[in-house]
């Protein structure tokens, strides 16, 4: 046997014992895991029995507590996984754990397949019980009936602007905002066949058909656009009518079966939307948190001003600042304020007093953990 077969044959011999090594190694490193997942999953149970001997109206699920276990993996992570995977993955086992405890309900702005789901699963994990809605006001309605523990709603695109109606409905259910997900918005185009030269219809909400629109205009100008009230129930259609398809998120093609005819079809690859979740509860500070008010001001000149002015006298950071028309009057408005910091902050405080002086209403909406990813916001 020639001598270079021969080292062939050894190098080959070597490298299979490496990879055995490592699969041993590996196996060893997933039985650990387990065991620790286990362990963990206990000590919930445990926590879940003294919560319960405490107070008989416990609330198990706190989204501050999770926001700071979060941010700490992500701060203390040295890869190779990256901040965003490994907060993934921790999500899911605190659902899985969380669940030992109690199952949340959470509704959501429907059908299945929605941006508003895929926001559910990031923030609840895949073990919360999700609950499609019509409309936002069902959303509203089920949270503030009790029928479920949370919502979770579209407050504003990047792209297209706030959903006002989302903020209408803060003027008519006293509700707290426990939570908030930014998800990067990726729209496809979906159908039941490869066969796009025979598109004639493509069904999409009428924010996504402006998202897309120079795309759309650059590839499909000839096909009809129909809106409809999600993109889920575009992809519905989509999957039920030839020559049709859908713009809708990769979720939905899963979920209704359709091929991916073209990925990322947005005008903007920096497209995304900020959700909002709805609950009963008021949350104590998680260490990075914002605060939305809502504030009727009196119809008088300089009322802006006097609005805006605790805010830069105390440097707190304003992170929205939105106009609605007021129920209670033609010309009148109302004001929603998103802002960094906590109300139980001392500087926060002094500008809700100040709010209220001037104010004749000042409302706060919640004060709740800010989003995970966000690092802009500064620290307690």
């Amino acid at each position: 046997m020639r001598w270079w077969i021969l080292c062939k044959i050894l190098n080959a011999a070597m490298d299979d014992d490496k990879l055995v090594q490592l699969r041993i190694k590996i196996d060893d490193i997933d039985q650990q895991l387990l065991e620790l997942i286990s362990e963990r999953g206990r000590c919930a149970r445990a926590v879940a029995q003294v919560k319960a001997e405490l107070d008989p109206d416990v609330v198990f699920y706190r989204p501050e507590r999770e926001a700071q276990v979060l941010r700490k993996v992500m701060r203390n992570n040295q890869g190779p996984l990256d901040d965003e995977q490994i907060a993934r993955l921790f999500r899911e086992i605190m659902s899985s754990c969380l669940a030992l405890e109690e199952t949340l309900k959470v509704a959501f702005l429907g059908p299945e397949g929605t941006f508003t789901e895929q926001a559910a699963i990031r923030h609840f994990g895949h073990c919360a019980r999700r609950v499609p809605m019509v409309t936002i006001d069902e959303v509203f309605r089920e949270v503030a009936a009790g029928a479920v523990n949370y919502g979770v709603v579209p407050v504003e695109n990047s792209t297209e602007g706030v959903v006002s109606h989302t903020l209408d409905r803060f003027m008519d259910f006293a509700l707290s905002i426990c939570g908030e997900v930014v998800l990067p918005i990726h729209h496809c185009l979906l159908a039941r066949a490869s066969r796009g030269d025979q598109l004639t219809r493509i069904y999409s909400h009428t924010q996504s058909f402006a998202q897309c629109r120079q795309w759309l205009d650059s590839h499909w100008p000839g096909a009809e656009r129909v809106a409809v009230n999600s993109n889920a129930e575009a992809a519905r259609r989509a999957s039920q009518e030839p020559h049709s398809a859908a713009i809708a998120g990769m979720m939905a093609a899963q979920t209704y079966g359709l091929e991916i005819l073209a990925q990322n079809i947005e005008d903007r690859p920096d497209n995304s939307t900020r959700f909002l979740i709805i609950g009963k509860h008021a949350l104590p500070p998680s260490g990075v948190d914002k605060t939305s008010v809502l504030i009727s001001m009196r119809n008088q000149p300089g009322a802006l001003r006097a609005l805006l002015e605790p805010f830069h006298h105390h440097n707190i950071d304003l992170t929205r600042v939105e106009t609605r028309p007021s129920p209670n009057g033609a010309w009148s408005y109302v004001f929603f304020i998103d802002f960094a910091g906590h109300q139980q902050d001392d500087l926060v405080r002094k500008v809700l007093r100040q709010l209220g002086d001037r104010a004749s209403e000042c409302r706060v909406l919640g004060s709740y953990p800010a989003e995970v990813s966000d690092c802009s916001l500064p620290t307690r």
